[in-house]
Protein backbone atom coordinates (compact mmCIF):
# COMPACT_ATOMS: atom_id res chain seq x y z
CA UNK A 1 0.00 0.00 0.00
CA UNK A 2 1.60 3.26 -1.10
CA UNK A 3 0.42 6.82 -0.88
CA UNK A 4 -1.18 8.68 1.99
CA UNK A 5 -3.06 6.99 4.83
CA UNK A 6 -5.77 8.80 6.78
CA UNK A 7 -6.81 7.45 10.17
CA UNK A 8 -9.54 8.81 12.46
CA UNK A 9 -8.44 8.79 16.13
CA UNK A 10 -11.63 9.05 18.12
CA UNK A 11 -12.67 10.00 21.65
CA UNK A 12 -16.33 10.80 20.83
CA UNK A 13 -16.71 11.36 17.09
CA UNK A 14 -14.72 12.33 14.03
CA UNK A 15 -17.46 13.09 11.53
CA UNK A 16 -17.47 11.05 8.32
CA UNK A 17 -18.34 14.00 6.08
CA UNK A 18 -15.29 15.89 7.38
CA UNK A 19 -13.01 12.90 6.76
CA UNK A 20 -14.52 12.43 3.29
CA UNK A 21 -14.00 16.12 2.41
CA UNK A 22 -10.36 16.02 3.57
CA UNK A 23 -9.68 12.76 1.73
CA UNK A 24 -11.29 14.01 -1.49
CA UNK A 25 -9.29 17.26 -1.44
CA UNK A 26 -5.97 15.60 -0.53
CA UNK A 27 -6.52 12.88 -3.15
CA UNK A 28 -7.33 15.45 -5.84
CA UNK A 29 -4.16 17.43 -5.10
CA UNK A 30 -1.64 14.65 -4.41
CA UNK A 31 -2.80 12.44 -7.31
CA UNK A 32 -0.65 14.64 -9.56
CA UNK A 33 2.34 13.17 -7.68
CA UNK A 34 1.02 9.63 -8.12
CA UNK A 35 -0.15 9.37 -4.52
CA UNK A 36 -3.46 7.77 -3.65
CA UNK A 37 -5.28 8.17 -0.35
CA UNK A 38 -6.58 5.32 1.82
CA UNK A 39 -8.83 5.68 4.87
CA UNK A 40 -7.93 3.27 7.66
CA UNK A 41 -10.44 2.02 10.26
CA UNK A 42 -10.88 4.37 13.20
CA UNK A 43 -8.68 3.96 16.26
CA UNK A 44 -9.60 4.72 19.86
CA UNK A 45 -7.96 7.66 21.62
CA UNK A 46 -7.16 5.20 24.43
CA UNK A 47 -4.07 4.06 22.49
CA UNK A 48 -2.67 7.57 23.08
CA UNK A 49 -3.64 7.94 26.76
CA UNK A 50 0.02 8.36 27.79
CA UNK A 51 -0.13 11.78 26.11
CA UNK A 52 -3.10 13.00 28.14
CA UNK A 53 -2.43 15.87 30.54
CA UNK A 54 -5.16 15.79 33.17
CA UNK A 55 -4.42 19.30 34.45
CA UNK A 56 -4.74 20.83 30.98
CA UNK A 57 -7.45 18.47 29.73
CA UNK A 58 -5.44 18.15 26.50
CA UNK A 59 -3.25 15.63 24.70
CA UNK A 60 0.42 16.32 23.95
CA UNK A 61 0.53 16.37 20.15
CA UNK A 62 3.94 14.77 19.75
CA UNK A 63 2.80 11.55 21.46
CA UNK A 64 0.68 10.70 18.38
CA UNK A 65 3.50 10.84 15.85
CA UNK A 66 5.60 7.74 16.75
CA UNK A 67 2.55 5.45 16.75
CA UNK A 68 1.31 6.94 13.47
CA UNK A 69 4.82 6.62 12.03
CA UNK A 70 4.90 2.94 12.99
CA UNK A 71 1.55 2.30 11.27
CA UNK A 72 2.79 4.16 8.17
CA UNK A 73 5.97 2.11 8.11
CA UNK A 74 4.18 -1.22 8.58
CA UNK A 75 1.80 -0.41 5.71
CA UNK A 76 4.63 0.97 3.55
CA UNK A 77 2.92 4.28 2.85
CA UNK A 78 4.52 7.61 1.94
CA UNK A 79 2.67 9.48 4.70
CA UNK A 80 0.01 9.13 7.38
CA UNK A 81 -2.44 11.72 8.67
CA UNK A 82 -4.31 11.22 11.93
CA UNK A 83 -7.54 13.19 12.44
CA UNK A 84 -8.71 13.49 16.04
CA UNK A 85 -11.51 15.16 17.98
CA UNK A 86 -9.43 15.84 21.12
CA UNK A 87 -7.70 19.10 22.02
CA UNK A 88 -3.93 19.09 21.37
CA UNK A 89 -1.06 21.15 22.77
CA UNK A 90 2.72 21.33 22.65
CA UNK A 91 5.05 22.51 25.41
CA UNK A 92 5.06 26.32 25.50
CA UNK A 93 1.82 26.60 23.51
CA UNK A 94 -1.78 26.82 24.75
CA UNK A 95 -2.96 24.61 21.87
CA UNK A 96 -2.09 23.42 18.38
CA UNK A 97 -4.30 22.72 15.37
CA UNK A 98 -1.88 20.04 14.21
CA UNK A 99 1.66 18.73 14.17
CA UNK A 100 3.86 16.85 11.71
CA UNK A 101 7.17 15.03 11.54
CA UNK A 102 8.94 14.88 8.16
CA UNK A 103 11.25 12.24 9.69
CA UNK A 104 8.37 9.92 10.71
CA UNK A 105 6.28 10.97 7.68
CA UNK A 106 3.40 11.35 10.12
CA UNK A 107 0.99 14.15 11.00
CA UNK A 108 -1.94 14.70 13.34
CA UNK A 109 -4.66 17.33 13.13
CA UNK A 110 -7.28 18.16 15.74
CA UNK A 111 -10.81 19.18 14.81
CA UNK A 112 -11.40 20.38 18.38
CA UNK A 113 -10.55 24.08 17.83
CA UNK A 114 -11.42 24.04 14.13
CA UNK A 115 -15.09 23.55 14.95
CA UNK A 116 -17.08 26.80 14.67
CA UNK A 117 -18.98 25.73 17.83
CA UNK A 118 -15.75 26.28 19.79
CA UNK A 119 -16.12 29.99 18.93
CA UNK A 120 -19.89 30.11 19.46
CA UNK A 121 -20.72 29.75 15.76
CA UNK A 122 -22.53 27.13 13.68
CA UNK A 123 -21.21 26.59 10.17
CA UNK A 124 -20.55 23.09 8.80
CA UNK A 125 -18.81 24.37 5.66
CA UNK A 126 -16.40 26.40 7.79
CA UNK A 127 -15.38 23.26 9.71
CA UNK A 128 -14.75 21.42 6.45
CA UNK A 129 -12.76 24.32 4.99
CA UNK A 130 -10.60 24.65 8.13
CA UNK A 131 -10.04 20.88 8.29
CA UNK A 132 -8.88 20.70 4.68
CA UNK A 133 -6.48 23.61 5.24
CA UNK A 134 -5.02 22.00 8.35
CA UNK A 135 -4.63 18.61 6.62
CA UNK A 136 -2.91 20.20 3.61
CA UNK A 137 -0.68 22.24 5.94
CA UNK A 138 0.50 19.28 8.01
CA UNK A 139 0.99 17.06 4.94
CA UNK A 140 3.09 19.89 3.49
CA UNK A 141 5.34 19.60 6.56
CA UNK A 142 5.46 15.81 6.18
CA UNK A 143 6.76 16.33 2.64
CA UNK A 144 9.41 18.82 3.76
CA UNK A 145 7.75 22.23 3.47
CA UNK A 146 8.43 24.91 6.07
CA UNK A 147 6.10 27.72 7.10
CA UNK A 148 5.56 30.20 4.25
CA UNK A 149 5.59 34.00 4.58
CA UNK A 150 2.71 34.28 2.06
CA UNK A 151 -0.42 34.80 4.23
CA UNK A 152 -2.64 33.22 1.53
CA UNK A 153 -0.53 30.03 1.24
CA UNK A 154 -1.81 27.00 3.15
CA UNK A 155 1.73 26.67 4.61
CA UNK A 156 1.43 30.05 6.38
CA UNK A 157 1.60 29.60 10.17
CA UNK A 158 -1.78 29.92 11.90
CA UNK A 159 -1.40 31.62 15.24
CA UNK A 160 -5.19 31.71 15.60
CA UNK A 161 -8.32 30.57 13.79
CA UNK A 162 -8.40 34.00 12.09
CA UNK A 163 -5.14 33.13 10.29
CA UNK A 164 -6.59 29.75 9.27
CA UNK A 165 -9.73 31.38 7.90
CA UNK A 166 -7.71 33.97 5.95
CA UNK A 167 -5.36 31.62 4.15
CA UNK A 168 -6.29 29.46 1.17
CA UNK A 169 -6.44 25.68 0.84
CA UNK A 170 -3.59 25.50 -1.66
CA UNK A 171 0.18 25.83 -1.72
CA UNK A 172 1.64 28.99 -3.27
CA UNK A 173 3.83 28.67 -6.40
CA UNK A 174 7.07 28.60 -4.35
CA UNK A 175 5.77 25.80 -2.11
CA UNK A 176 4.46 23.84 -5.14
CA UNK A 177 7.94 24.03 -6.71
CA UNK A 178 9.49 22.66 -3.51
CA UNK A 179 6.93 19.83 -3.45
CA UNK A 180 7.69 19.02 -7.09
CA UNK A 181 11.36 18.61 -6.17
CA UNK A 182 10.57 16.51 -3.09
CA UNK A 183 7.88 14.31 -4.64
CA UNK A 184 9.16 14.29 -8.22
Amino acid sequence: MAGILVIPIVAKEVERDVIRAIVDYVRQFYSKFGLGVTILPKMSIRRFSAGYNEIRGQFLGRTFLPILGMIRSELRAKAILGITDVDLYEEGLNFIFGLASPYLKAAIISLYRLKPEFYGERNRELLIDRSIKEAMHELGHVFGLDHCPNPKCVMHFSNSIIDTDFKGRDYCDKCIKKLEVTLG
